[in-house]
């Protein structure tokens, strides 16, 4: 019934139309073979530009190639017969003549968009074709789904297309798995077609295509992968896509797209490329892609190499600045010294580490690059390369990106420095990427930077030497390239811009961190080639480090201690310590007030607010209060640890208020700041005890100390800790505290629901472990309204078995199963 509304032979006679025909050619399949005979030489690959859409193209031509402008004038020799090849569509028709003619009409739509507009003239025709992606010949299904990437080629028939339920119909043949690879290619080629269209792209996304489409991109023909990629790159664009993506695995299948060393398509590397662009937008997707070993670096424009100019006559060093020793002061016999410079290097010291050899090679690759103008020539024509802040970039294999990114900061291109600088510490997720930044000399580069006068570079250096930090083999380095000299420059200056000084200061605390103080004293080399940084630190540094000692600085953090957020004075606190340890008459600090540092830090506004009984419960469980009371309580523990130092000083004990001290820190500790908090909170209020005398026995501080820090302490290692032995200890000493009938000590366990791990610990571990938990198990039970949480934790099936099988110990779980059971 369809295929007879397509055509009315009264008012359209096919032999109007067609050139006088033999009686040998009046069969339908002989006209099929005229046809397709005059119109062999109309079969080329048509292909639209990168966008695809503005015109009527194809989304996989190769470029130079107009679909829209390009026919032929012989096309005119086949426009009769389209209608009948069309009406022969029907399904009334035998299933040769249906395929003989979807293949004659792919042929013929190959010509260019007249061709395509000839064959749409035919209301119902896409409908039939779309039928045909259901014929059990694979051949037919190739041309139907030719048919259909052809005439999805053209802007305006794209909706008909998609209405003709041609991407549902693609969803299901897509999945069958004896495809062959010419249906697998036009079948996706129509619908990265389609998904140049917005709304379309949002109607295939709502379909399974898009995992498909990631399947596909492992097989293994080179057409079908780039059709897959196209798709991805078109569905990349839409961000509720992203997280499907990136959940079925598509990040790492692409990144080796663009990471391995075999030859492959310039069209799927680039679409592969596209999409990754895209998910790296997304703080999260970023890291992903970067740990596959791709790196974002930013495209600063070719001009700007052009202001590089490396050392061609200076001996040769390694990338982090490393001199590498002459071997022969002789100038070679065959004038090869200047040319081959480096290369006579002893056996002894040609054993380079791996991450020192990346660094040479990427740095090679990319000073050459630079020197030949070949940079950024490929890059500036990516399409989908703008990240949401209007920047550009593409992705490079991390040893390329490492090195591109350490060139840029030397040029004289200030806005890409910035670019640079901020791309090396979003890229410093891990050690690798840190070492690697260390290894390819950048550290020397972002200190020499912290000295300029314009603030987006001191802010873009300074967050990326922050972020390289985190490494204490890192951090080292910064120290020995002479970093604490800018530092303490940027903090006693009053008109540098605040994240400026919160980064700096981050720096500088890490550098000074006290706890690192007996591993620097006791350093004898590392194997990672950090000796140079610890040389230079030692030789060089001394006087540096005497400058924290700065009377103008040290005024400044004491300031900061009193005004500043939590995260700011903890790294305050953590430097003034280290003023402390190095001056033990603590002169610096005790001109300076401060006792009111140390006040403001210990009176926290979150703190009052956690006391507040009247104050909203549901912002205490919001992500934002939870990180404001982590930093509080860092803050809290670094100056209770600047406390205890400042104690050891007989001047400061005579001036500070004890008492006033005294009563912060117990506030403190019965808190709900976090636990690990704690630990310097309960040592400073014991040694503050212990140091005041008389005002000690009236205030005694022992059961708080127990109660809100020992206890809470011992019952999360025996939760939390895999060690058998840690939880042992921890136990044990748990019961004795709770046998020495310590106030309050039982409740505490109840409140906590350690009864669980209590229990555990009965059946699984050591004999010592059981016994001390059947003694804390014991006492809990002696107050009636805790049976019922015994009972919930499992404790009578527990022991019943211990006392059925005979166990150690089972004549104590045979008394607390009758308690619980009278």
């Amino acid at each position: 019934m369809l295929a007879s509304t397509l055509l009315t032979p009264s008012k359209l006679n096919p032999s109007h139309f067609l050139p006088p025909i033999t009686v040998a050619e009046t069969h339908p399949r002989n006209r099929l073979a005229v046809f397709s005979k005059s119109n062999s030489k109309l079969a080329f690959s048509a292909r639209a530009t990168g966008d695809g859409r503005d015109g009527a193209i194809d989304a996989t031509s190769p470029p130079g190639i107009d679909a829209v402008t390009r026919t032929s004038s012989d096309s005119d020799l086949g426009d009769g017969y389209v209608a009948l090849f069309v009406r022969m569509l029907g399904l009334d028709r035998d299933p040769l003549d249906r395929e003989q003619a979807i293949m004659a009409l792919w042929k013929y739509s190959l010509g260019g968009k007249k061709c395509i507009d000839t064959i749409m003239q035919f209301p119902g025709c896409i409908n039939l074709v779309v039928n045909l992606l259901r014929s059990e010949s694979s051949s037919a299904c190739e041309a139907a789904a030719g048919l259909l990437r052809s005439l999805s080629s053209v802007n305006l028939y794209r909706n008909s297309v998609a209405d003709s339920g041609a991407i549902e119909e693609m969803n299901r043949l897509l999945r069958q798995s004896s495809l062959t690879p010419e249906v697998k290619k036009q079948s996706l080629t129509m619908l990265w077609n389609l998904s140049v269209d917005e709304k379309l792209c949002i109607k295939i996304s709502n379909t399974d295509i898009l995992p498909l489409a990631i399947k596909y991109l492992d097989d293994e023909d080179i057409k079908v992968k780039e059709a897959a990629g196209g798709i991805l790159a078109n569905l990349a664009l839409s961000r509720v896509n992203h997280i499907i993506m990136v959940e079925a695995g598509v990040i790492p299948k692409l990144a080796k797209l663009l990471t391995s060393n075999l030859e492959g398509s310039k069209v799927i590397r680039k679409e592969a490329r596209n999409v990754l662009l895209e998910l790296v937008k997304d703080n999260y997707y970023r890291i992903l892609v970067i740990e596959e070993g791709l790196v974002p670096v930013p495209l600063v424009g070719a001009a700007a190499f052009k202001s590089f100019t490396p050392g061609l006559h200076m001996w040769p060093t390694l990338p982090d600045g490393t001199e590498i020793e002459r071997t022969s002061r002789q100038p070679s016999r065959y004038g090869a010294s200047e040319l081959l410079l480096g290369l006579n290097i002893d056996d002894k010291n040609a054993n380079f580490e791996e991450a020192k050899v990346n660094a040479i090679v990427g740095r090679t690759q990319q000073q050459f690059l630079a020197r030949v103008g070949a940079l950024e020539i490929e890059e500036k024509t990516i399409p989908h390369s703008e990240c949401s802040n209007d920047q550009k970039f593409t992705l490079l294999p991390w040893m390329d990106g490492v090195a591109r990114l350490v060139l840029i900061l030397e040029l004289e291109d200030k806005p890409a420095i910035v670019k640079a600088a901020e791309s090396i510490a979003t890229a410093c997720i891990n050690e690798h990427m840190r070492v690697a930044f260390r290894e390819a000399g950048a550290i020397k580069h972002l200190v020499r930077l912290l000295n300029c006068d314009d603030d987006a570079v001191q802010l873009a250096a300074t967050t990326a030497l922050e972020r390289l930090s985190v490494s204490t083999n890192v951090c080292r380095v910064i120290e020995a390239e002479g970093v604490l000299g800018p530092l303490v420059s940027i903090l006693k200056s009053s008109g540098i811009a605040g994240t400026i000084v919160e980064k700096s200061l981050s720096i500088l605390a890490r550098i000074l961190d006290p706890s690192k103080e007996m591993q620097l004293k006791f350093y004898d080399g590392s194997a990672d080639g950090s000796e140079k940084a610890f040389g230079g630190a030692k030789s060089d540094g001394v006087s540096t480090r005497n400058d924290i000692l700065d009377s103008v600085l040290i005024a400044q953090l004491v300031e900061i201690l009193k005004s500043s957020p939590p995260s700011l004075q903890e790294k305050a606190a953590s430097v003034l310590e280290f003023v402390a340890l190095n001056d033990p008459t603590l002169a610096p600090i005790t001109v300076f007030d401060i006792e009111s540092g140390l006040n403001s830090v210990f009176q926290q506004k979150i703190l009052k607010i956690s006391a507040d009984m009247e104050s909203d419960i549901e912002d205490q469980f919001s992500e934002a209060y939870a990180i404001e009371f982590e930093e509080a309580g860092l803050a809290i523990s670094a100056a209770s640890r600047l406390l205890t130092r400042l104690l050891d000083c007989e001047q400061f004990r005579h001036k500070i208020n004890t008492l006033h001290f005294m009563d912060l820190l117990r506030r403190i500790l019965r808190s709900s700041i976090p636990l690990h908090s704690k630990d310097w909170v309960a040592a400073c209020l014991v040694k503050l005890s212990s140091l005041s005398g008389s005002i000690a026995s009236l205030y005694p501080i022992n059961m708080e100390v127990t109660l809100y820090e020992t206890i809470p302490r011992l019952l999360e290692q025996i939760k939390t800790s895999f060690s058998p032995e840690t939880q042992e200890t921890a136990v044990v000493e748990l019961n004795r505290i709770i046998s020495e009938g310590v106030v309050d000590s039982t409740e505490a366990i109840v409140s906590d629901e350690a009864i669980y791990s209590l229990v555990n610990l009965i059946e699984e571990g050591s004999d010592r472990a059981g016994e001390a938990s059947l003694a804390i198990l014991y006492n809990l039970s002696m107050d009636s309204e805790n049976h019922s949480a015994l009972v919930a934790a499992g404790a009578v099936q527990v022991l019943k078995r211990i006392v059925l099988s005979n166990r150690p110990h089972w004549e104590q779980a045979l008394l607390l199963l009758r308690i619980l059971q009278p």
